[in-house]
């Protein structure tokens, strides 16, 4: 039994286990309130959009901006479902459809602009985003236009969050430490170098895109299920440098460099709530201030595992047997 629990998905598995029970019981408690919870929902959007972003961006290379285009498709096919059928396989179905409609438009963009490169790329993305916005406001009859979707039904909850944020992580995560990852990271070192080794640098380019498209389907339609309202305009250009903020603060090809810059940029916006006359200046100075001290961003390119709490854990341990 104790061999069985020194194995690291194991501690893994129980760790997760016991992060949600907790946060479970919090929330049960009313210690988390409606305002905490609101904060915790956007953490995890937060943390499933950096993430797959860092996919496209991070490692494989390619500099997007047009992943809150993905994210208002899956928001608004999920909304629309939602307001005819107010049901649990309803926002389980919008939510599926949602990211599968976000990933077929992404494979349709991204394989004709995924050949481009760099700058040309991130435009490409940007004025993507920018048509996926103008289709919404003038499908006036569907979308109800820039008024946007009001009284949508929540059905996001601690455990839909907790059950998505997770199951994309592990996608991810997963994805990097295949044959497929590996292509992708040797894209982002050197794709003429990829290519002459055989890699097809497209097919695993548009692999990629779509597969970041699926996950902001998704996190579209969490946001819409739980905030009871969307507007084309909250998914702009703003929004996308939001994601891209993330990505590049956290570390370019680092998972849970994402995670972590999601978690503090959501804190510190919520902290920030109490000046708010000059709440984005301090918000951009906190951005400065950590991009100095560490331009590789928080982790670099390295990812936290759980040998980091066993050497605190000996630390104290020390510590304490010396007092």
């Amino acid at each position: 039994m104790k061999r069985l629990l020194n194995v690291r998905p194991v501690k893994g598995l129980i760790l997760l286990i016991f992060t949600y029970i907790i946060i479970q019981l919090l929330i049960s408690v009313n210690l988390i309130n409606d305002y905490l919870q609101a904060t915790l929902t956007t953490i995890c959007i937060n943390i499933i959009l950096a993430v797959s972003l860092n996919l496209v961006t991070g490692v494989t290379g390619q500099f997007s901006l047009g992943h809150a285009g993905f994210m208002s498709i899956g928001a608004y096919t999920c909304a629309l479902l939602l307001l005819k059928s107010p049901t649990v396989p309803t926002f389980l179905l919008g939510t599926l459809l949602g990211a599968l409609l976000a990933s077929l438009v992404g494979f349709l963009v991204g394989l004709p602009t995924l050949r481009l490169r760099g700058d040309y790329l991130a435009i490409a993305t940007l004025g993507m985003a920018e048509i996926i916005k103008i289709i919404f406001i003038n499908l006036d009859e569907v979308t109800n236009g820039p008024r946007g979707l009001s009284g949508i039904p929540r059905f996001v909850n601690w455990t839909w969050l907790f059950i998505f944020t997770v199951g994309i992580v592990l996608l991810i995560r997963n994805f990097l430490r295949s044959s497929h990852g590996r292509a992708c990271i040797a894209i982002r070192e050197d794709e003429i170098a990829a290519e002459t080794m055989g890699i097809n640098t497209t097919w695993y380019k548009v692999l990629a895109f779509v597969i970041g498209a699926f996950c902001a389907g998704i996190a579209g339609a969490l946001y819409a299920s739980y905030f009871y309202f969307i507007k084309p305009d909250l998914f702009g250009f703003l929004r996308s440098v939001d994601i891209l903020v993330m990505v590049v603060l956290g570390g370019l090809g680092s998972i849970s460099g994402s995670i972590l810059a999601a978690i503090l940029l959501a804190i510190i916006s919520t902290l920030l709530q109490s000046f708010a006359e000059v709440r984005m200046i301090l918000y951009a100075l906190s951005l400065i201030v950590i991009m100095i001290f560490r331009p590789q961003g928080l982790m670099g390119t390295r990812e936290a595992s759980l040998s980091v709490f066993t050497r605190l854990g000996r630390l104290f341990a020390v510590e304490k047997g010396e007092k």
